[in-house]
């Protein structure tokens, strides 16, 4: 197991942690949150033995293998596939052997001793998994997005993304007891963040696991670690749990504090009555004793840094965007989309899903005008604002200004005080308002793109993984200001609770077209599963007639698929049978929600005096009816929704 004795970590003269106490056992998989810079990647640095602690220990089985996500990738002429097999050291180290021992071919010393060395070699190599280990690279990296002609390409040829993905394969590759992630669903997709979450629910080894994606917590830690002002806090379960326990802690010390207060305030009132009264000396003079021994109970703090919303966008037309007959690409090559017939009405809610490279962003910038059409026409409604969040808009941040410059550029005859105020709601406070934005970190600079488009007023959002780089108390406040937004929005977002909190509608792109998708993120997910399965499923009998001859006839493998193609079938026919109720569910409850609020702020109102004085009398009766007509709408969806429930069984 790991543990962690009396442990303090400071960086300069910030203290990080301080006389802690960890201990993890081995197999589990714990989620390591907290806010930015309170010391998460400084504990895997720890881990890692990169640094010290300044007082305590940090304690490690010695015999065990670590794996980690390497932070810069070498520009080398490897193929890809070549880079992730050097993942495996031991691996790599027995080939090197084999390689040797068959060159030497016995003939520097005893001939049957070089045999048996050499049968030994094969035993070993084949009980690490050797002659799987191609298939296996190759099963990652289809995973994280490479296709069979990418894994032979060059690391040299990838961009930065990619690079990190190759380096996510390579610490996966690793026949590790100890894996350290953190925030390996920066650069992924929803696909790709799918498949990991699914392969790091089978790791066998002991996990850690930085990340700001609540679902993706939720799917894989069995434990979260909390770092709580200095300390490190032990919770039982996934994120969900998480959160539930710790709102019931903070509860608890908020009641108790209270109850402390009260408790001091009588102690010093009596104090303050009777210390000078003789006869009363005594008892004072203990009471005063009591309070000095007293451990004083912290107010509960869980204010969010950041405060910010859409302002209103006013009247605007009905269609934003049309796209007609459009086919959507890059100039000198096919198109990544054709015959694409597509409007974004106002108020529309849009979440885009589709495979890596099927044309997400593609579509993003063609509705955006950044991309020409390759054919095909868009028209744009004359009072349109856009409102486009991508990673290059980050990059074209100017590195020497500050964030207060940038706003000051597009509100010149603001208050600077104004300015500030605004620029605080997404927690650039004090000097960091007037520090070079070079300085910044990469998810302090995604906030104040973000905060520069949220001062345009757009009426529409085209936001592309917005969340990349953000923390958790971000993403919840973006996630917040979103579902206030009354424009049109369309998001692509590895976050999947982004996704089913701001979208109405799923579109996708698939097999170079744009479609509604028929379901939800539930549904989505399944299907991305299955297909990996289907990919793997099919590759197993080549991939194990070159290992052992005779493993079923063809006649057996086809039978097989053709089993696997049966059950897909069946399954789909059950899920196509299930949508349109799932679907009329997730309508209800929405429509239940809108109504509830709806009620609950008029019954707050019919309780308060203000209701019944004399100027609002002819409100009263309207919001008596109307108290009515929610009361029989919400019986009438329930009952609805109870049907629905019991037919899906």
């Amino acid at each position: 197991m790991i543990r962690i004795v009396d442990l303090t970590l400071a960086r300069g003269d910030r203290v990080l942690l301080k006389n802690v106490q960890l201990a993890v056992h081995a197999g589990h998989k714990v989620g390591i949150v907290g806010p930015n810079g309170c010391g998460k990647s400084s504990l895997f640095a720890l881990l890692r033995g990169e640094l010290v602690p300044d007082a305590g220990s940090v304690e490690l089985p010695p015999r065990w293998t670590l794996a980690w996500v390497a932070q810069e990738t070498p520009a080398v002429a490897t193929p890809a596939i070549e880079f992730v097999l050097d993942g495996d050291a031991a691996l790599r180290n027995l080939e090197r052997e084999l390689a040797g021992a068959a060159f030497d071919d016995g003939t520097a010393g005893d001939e049957t001793a070089g045999h048996t060395h050499v049968a030994e070699l094969h035993s070993r190599f084949e009980a690490i998994g050797g002659y799987r280990a191609r298939a296996r690279a190759a099963t990652l990296l289809a995973g994280l997005g490479f296709d069979e002609t990418a894994q032979a390409r060059p690391v040299a040829t990838f961009s930065g993304g990619w690079r990190m993905r190759l380096n996510l394969a390579r610490a996966l590759m690793c026949r590790s007891d100890l894996l350290l992630l953190d925030e390996p669903t920066n650069h992924l997709d929803l696909d790709a963040v799918l498949w990991l979450e699914e392969w790091l629910r089978r790791y066998p080894g002991t996990l850690l696991l930085i990340t700001h994606d609540r679902d993706f917590l939720d799917a894989v830690a069995g434990t979260i670690v909390h770092f709580d002002a200095g300390r490190l806090v032990s919770y039982r379960g996934n994120y969900a749990q998480f959160e539930r326990e710790r709102g019931e802690r903070l509860a608890l010390q908020q009641a108790n504090h209270a109850k402390q207060q009260r408790q001091i305030a009588h102690l010093r009132s009596y104090i303050d009555r009777f210390r000078a009264k003789a006869t009363h000396a005594r008892q004072a003079q203990s009471r005063i004793h009591a309070l000095e021994r007293m451990e004083l109970i912290a107010p509960a703090h869980v204010d969010s840094p950041f405060d910010f919303s859409f302002a209103p966008t006013g009247v605007q037309s009905r269609q934003l965007v049309r796209l007609e007959a459009a086919s959507l690409g890059y100039s000198g090559a096919a198109p990544t989309l054709a015959g694409v017939d597509w409007a974004v009405l106002a108020g529309a809610r849009i979440g885009l899903l589709g495979a890596n490279g099927a044309g997400k962003s593609t579509l993003l910038k063609s509705l955006a005008g950044t991309l020409p059409l390759l054919a095909g026409t868009r028209h744009a409604a004359a009072p349109l604002r856009l409102g486009y969040f991508a990673q290059h808009q980050v990059e074209q941040l100017v590195a020497p200004d500050s964030p207060l410059a940038h706003l000051r550029r597009l509100a010149p005859d603001a208050r600077e005080q104004e300015l500030r105020d605004y620029l605080g709601g997404f927690d650039f406070r004090g000097d960091q308002a007037t520090s070079p934005v070079g300085r910044l970190s990469g998810g302090e600079k995604a906030r104040l793109t973000l905060a520069l488009i949220v001062r345009e007023r757009p009426n529409l959002l085209l936001l592309d993984e917005p969340t990349n780089h953000l923390d958790l108390e971000m993403r919840e406040a973006l996630t917040e200001a979103l579902q206030d937004y009354d424009g049109a929005l369309i998001v692509v977002a590895h976050d999947r609770h982004l996704l089913r909190a701001t979208a109405d509608e799923l579109w996708w792109i698939v097999g170079g077209r744009l479609a509604p998708f028929d379901g939800d993120l539930d549904d989505y997910r399944a299907q991305v599963l299955a297909r990996g399965k289907r990919d793997e499923a099919d590759a197993a009998p080549e991939l194990r007639s070159g290992e052992r001859a005779g493993d079923g006839s063809a006649g057996e493998r086809a039978d097989r698929r053709a089993q696997r193609r049966a059950e897909a079938l069946a399954r789909q026919q059950r899920s196509d049978r299930r949508k349109p109720l799932l679907t009329r569910q997730m309508a209800i409850e929405r429509e239940m929600d809108a109504l509830g609020f709806e009620k609950r702020e008029l019954e707050q109102w019919l309780a308060s005096p203000a209701a019944y004085v004399d100027d609002e009398k002819g409100r009263l009766v309207a919001a008596i009816e109307r108290q009515g007509e929610l009361t029989y709408s919400l019986a009438r969806l329930e009952a609805e929704w109870i049907e629905l429930v019991e037919a899906l069984g």
